[in-house]
Formats: structure tokens, C-alpha cells, sequence
């Protein structure tokens, strides 16, 4: 039997097999933790200057250095970089040192310490992940600070990289052509490490639990597929982890040797497949994996981590190039989905109890609607560069839709005396991801051009559960009845008025929910880039004579658990394959009634 096997969040799909080679084990468990003296607080405060400013130094020699392979997130160690030349976070620890005469590691340590505290009080889980990158930074400059250096050219060979946590510049470093898989304690599914370890094609976990007890040259399995790290496997584990290894690389060569080819039913019922990104450098993985074009472009990591608001300009070079790029495929921008707990030093702190339900994306930019202006011109700007829609997020009446189009209308009359090219009937649509929307679909169908369901926070409000809370994770269940019917019931609501609707979030990638989807007449579907070759090729092998059978037991059924049976049933049946590789279901061991 293996020594131990570990778990964590699998960001990555793959299985990797290797020796363990850690790049940076936690140092800060040895930070320092000194009072300064009065007389030594001014060449303390030098010395986190020092720090920060050679630090600096040496990501701007490694942005300079990044590979072809990592081209595309060279704008990740740009924001380590703007951080960096952020006063916000040196002045905060500089502060410490002056008012309790803490020495600089530990007066940076606070400084970060209330910047999590902040992040901590948001709901929404992509931002709250955004922490990792203040937290990287500063732990670059502690051990600055604590003068301890890391060769990380000093791999031999191939290896596993086993780390605290991981950054853009680390990857650099390491050099790509060394690196069989990663496995991190830090991170979440949206971090930098999944993202860059996407772009490579290799496995990843983060969240990773007893990292500790790995050691470097264990010989470790990194199983991408279920989440599972096995360290010093016997014989037998390697022989049938070695056997699913090139099970999977057939399967991941199948099916993107046809991801080019449109997602069509048996029958001939045409599915727009789509990708969720965040970043214009994503693109090359839209296009790689055969997606039709960005479903959902998240405009928040331009407000991220910076103590100004990005101008108009910035954002339309950003759009312009996006919609460029991937002209004449469709790019849908969602407008920001932030609240002023990411703002405080703008706008002033509103010390909500409740930030996810409080005042935050279409909410926020109605009540402050100039920078809502700055960045509805800016789309509007791309809309001439390409194909663009634009939608509102957490749209819950349809007073809010006729006061953002409202605003639209002063954007595009602004541009127009202006003389600015734009497209005047760029398609407008709302986000339905809360039960007051699904309620009045019917309504807010006459008021916008398309629907696009986020299933995420969907599920989240309309049960009631927070997936992200251990305890209760167990009750987030995307084909719960309620859900199911929700969907259902915004879908004949878009088709009843003429519209499209569309569905992203977690339940568009995954293959057991994708029939059921297929039954609704769903139009279009947006997910993670990777993930698209795989829900193509399901589309592809399915007819939807079959799916809506499916959807109609389905809809009949009053619990989840009969409904993950039904839907287990088929995908056996039909696509043996997937079940190899996909278990979303199979692994729920405490499904409700």
C-alpha cells in the first residue's frame, strides 16, 4: 500500500507521474517577530522599501524572460508588479512599524492580514481567490526581508512540483519543459496555478492538505482526474495508474482531434459551445480547444488590486483587442460584478454585514452610475472592432434593466455626437442567477435581446447553501428539481418571446448535465476553454429525441438522488467513455432525498 494519499482541488485534468521536487516550502512559519526600537524604526522602514523595490527589480527581469508557452500570463506578473509599485500595502506595513515599532516582516504580515479580512467578507469566490496575489507578493518581500533564497533552476530533471503556493514568475524560473504536474496547499479553482497549468497541459491540484509529509524525491502519483496525490505507490497502484494514465491521453487526443468541428446532435440540432475567460491572453485557449467564441468575459480583473479605477481608454484597448481577436465569433462582455467592498478607497466603506446580497455588480454600478458610464463606452467601443453583446449581472426586477439601458442610451448618445464608431444594435441581455429573475422571465424577456443563466450563484441562492462551506457542501446539487425546473422555466420564457438563452457556470461542463440541457433547447453553452473538446464530443455522439425523453423522466422525478440515477443510467449507456474520466456524481457518497 502506499505511504499515504493525499487530496485537494483539481484544477487541472491529467495523471502525472514522478519525483517530488518542492520549490518553496513555507517560510513564513519561521517570520520573524521583533520589536524595534525607536531609534531603528527609520532604517527598518529602508529596509521594507529596500525589499519591495528588489523584488520589483527581479519580476521585471522575469517578465522580460517569459517562455512562448507562458506568453499569455505574463499580464499575471504584471499585476504582482503593480502591487508592488502600490503604496497602499508598504505604507499600511510602514505604518505598523512607526505606531508599534514591529519589525518589517511582521508589520507586512498585518498589513496583509486586514486586506484579508476585507477579501474575507466577499461572497463571490473568483475575487476572493484574487487574495492569493496580495499574499504571494508579500511573502516575496518577507523573505526579502528574512534573506532566504530558493535555486529554482536546480531540477536535474522532469519532476512534480510540490509548493506552499506558486506564482507566474515561479513557473518562469522552473523552466516549463521541467514540469510534469503541480500540487500546491494555496489556491482555488480559479487560481494562477490551474490557469498556467491549463495553458501547459499538465495536471494540477491545489488545496492540497498534509503537503508536509511529502518529501523531495518521493515517488508521488498526481491524479488531476479525482483529486487524489499518492505518495510512493506500490507496484500494483503504479501499474493501474500508469494503465489510466494513457487511457486518458487517447481519450484527451480523441476528442481534440474534432473539437474543430461544430457541436451538432445525431438529428441535426446545432449547440453553440462557448468559454468562460477573464483574461484577453485566454483567447489562444478558446481557439485551441475549438470554442465559437466567449460566452461570459468577466470585466473584474481590470478593478482588481489597484488604488485608481481604470480610465475608458485602458478598457477599450483591452475590449477593442478582444473583440478583434476573436471576430466574427461572438464576445459577450458582462458589465462589472463588484461591490464597494472592493472600492473602499474610492468610494468609501459601507461595513455591510451581508456583501453578497448587498450592494454589488448591477446594484453598485446603478448608484455610481459614471464609472458604470466609463465602462459602457468602452464596450461600446469594441462593439465596432467585432461581434460584442454586452449583459447586466444579478438582475433582480425590471426596473433595474430599463435604468441600465437607460444609461446605455447616454453612453451611445455621448459617443455618437463624439463621433466615435460603435455598433448601435449591439445585443443586450440580463444574467438570470437569482430566483426573483427566473420568477419574471417572462417579463424581463420583452426587455433584452438574450438570457445568459449563471448556474452557479443560481443554485447557491435558489438552495439556499454555501458550496464553499464544508458542512453543507454536500446539499449543492446542480440537478436538484428546483434547479432543474428553474432552467426550465427561463428557457420556455427566452424561446416564448423570441430570444436566445444561454447557460454557463459549473452544469455546462459537466457531462451529466449537458443531455438534460440538450432536452431544454438550451442555445448556447459557456465554460472553462478546457473543457470544451470533451462537451463537444458528447453533443456530438447524442440525439435530442433522447434528451428530451431524458429531461421529461427527469422533470418527474421529486428528489435529487432519483435524478442522478436517471442520469447515471444514461450516460452508461450512451457514453461509457466519460464515465471513466468524470465522476461528478459517482463520488457524492451523502446525496439528500
Amino acid at each position: 500500500m502506499a505511504d499515504s494519499t493525499l487530496t485537494g482541488i483539481p484544477v487541472a485534468t491529467g495523471i502525472a507521474i514522478g519525483k517530488a521536487f518542492f520549490v518553496n516550502r513555507n517560510h513564513m512559519a519561521n517570520l520573524p517577530r521583533q520589536i524595534v526600537a525607536a531609534e531603528d524604526m527609520p532604517e527598518e522602514i529602508e529596509r521594507l522599501h529596500a525589499a519591495f523595490k528588489s523584488v520589483e527589480t527581479e519580476l521585471a527581469a522575469i517578465r522580460e524572460q517569459v517562455p512562448e508557452e507562458l506568453k499569455s500570463h505574463g499580464s499575471l506578473i504584471d499585476t504582482h508588479l503593480m502591487m508592488l509599485k502600490d503604496p497602499k500595502l508598504s505604507g499600511s506595513a510602514e505604518k505598523y512599524i512607526e505606531t508599534l515599532g514591529l519589525n518589517a516582516a511582521w508589520a507586512l504580515e498585518k498589513a496583509v492580514a486586514d486586506q484579508e479580512a476585507a477579501f474575507e467578507a466577499i461572497k463571490d469566490q473568483y475575487i476572493r481567490e484574487r487574495m492569493q496575489d496580495v499574499r504571494v507578493v508579500a511573502e516575496k518581500v518577507q523573505t526579502k526581508l528574512m534573506g532566504v533564497k530558493t535555486d529554482l533552476s536546480s531540477i536535474s530533471g522532469r519532476a512534480i512540483i510540490m509548493a506552499h503556493d506558486l506564482t507566474p514568475a515561479d513557473t518562469v524560473e522552473l523552466q516549463v519543459d521541467k514540469i510534469m504536474a503541480f500540487a500546491t496547499v494555496r489556491g482555488g479553482k480559479t487560481s494562477h496555478t490551474g490557469i498556467m497549468a491549463r495553458s501547459l497541459g499538465i495536471p494540477a491540484l491545489v488545496g492540497v492538505g498534509r503537503l508536509e509529509e511529502v518529501h523531495d524525491g518521493d515517488l508521488v502519483v498526481i491524479d488531476g482526474l479525482t483529486g487524489k496525490i499518492v505518495v510512493n505507490p506500490t507496484e500494483a497502484e503504479l501499474a493501474e495508474y500508469n494503465e489510466r494514465a494513457a487511457l486518458f491521453e487517447d481519450y484527451t487526443r480523441k476528442i481534440r482531434r474534432h473539437c474543430h468541428l461544430p457541436a451538432e446532435t445525431f438529428d441535426g440540432s446545432r449547440v453553440m459551445v462557448q468559454a468562460n475567460i477573464e483574461l484577453v491572453e485566454e483567447v489562444t485557449a478558446v481557439l485551441d480547444n475549438g470554442g465559437e467564441g466567449v460566452g461570459l468575459y468577466r470585466t473584474e480583473y481590470a478593478y482588481l488590486n489597484r488604488t485608481t479605477l481604470p480610465t475608458e481608454d485602458e478598457l477599450a484597448e483591452k475590449y477593442i483587442d478582444l473583440a478583434a481577436i476573436m471576430s466574427p465569433r461572438k464576445v459577450v462582455f458582462r458589465t462589472l460584478d463588484l461591490g464597494s467592498d472592493k472600492f473602499i478607497s474610492t468610494f468609501g466603506e459601507l461595513n455591510e454585514t451581508n456583501p453578497a446580497m448587498g450592494l454589488r455588480a448591477i446594484r453598485f454600478c446603478l448608484k455610481y452610475p459614471q464609472l458604470f458610464k466609463t465602462q459602457l463606452r468602452a464596450i461600446l467601443r469594441a462593439s465596432a472592432y467585432g461581434n460584442v453583446s454586452m449583459m447586466f449581472p444579478m438582475i433582480s426586477g425590471v426596473k433595474e434593466v430599463r435604468q441600465a439601458k437607460a444609461w446605455l442610451a447616454q453612453a451611445k448618445a455621448e459617443l455618437r455626437r463624439e463621433g466615435v464608431d460603435y455598433d448601435p444594435d449591439m445585443p443586450i441581455g440580463t444574467m438570470i442567477e437569482l430566483p426573483a429573475a427566473v420568477m419574471i422571465a417572462e417579463f424581463l424577456a420583452h426587455e433584452v435581446d438574450f438570457f445568459s443563466i449563471g448556474t452557479n450563484d443560481l443554485i447557491q441562492y435558489s438552495i439556499g447553501v454555501d458550496r464553499t462551506n464544508r458542512h453543507v457542501s454536500y446539499l449543492y446539487q446542480p440537478l436538484h428539481p428546483a434547479t432543474l425546473r428553474a432552467i426550465k422555466l427561463v428557457v420556455d420564457a427566452a424561446h416564448q418571446a423570441g430570444i436566445e438563452v444561454s447557460l454557463c457556470g459549473e452544469v455546462a461542463s459537466d457531462p451529466f448535465c449537458v443531455p438534460i440541457l440538450l432536452g431544454m433547447g438550451i442555445d448556447s453553452i459557456s465554460m472553462t476553454p478546457q473543457a470544451i473538446p470533451g462537451i463537444k464530443r458528447i453533443i456530438r455522439q447524442t440525439n435530442m429525441h433522447d434528451c428530451r425523453l431524458l429531461l421529461k423522466d427527469v422533470l418527474e422525478c421529486r428528489t435529487v438522488s432519483r435524478i442522478n440515477n436517471l442520469v447515471m443510467d444514461n450516460i452508461f449507456k450512451h457514453f461509457p467513455e466519460e464515465v471513466t474520466f468524470f465522476s461528478s456524481l459517482l463520488e457524492n457518497d451523502e446525496l439528500p432525498s
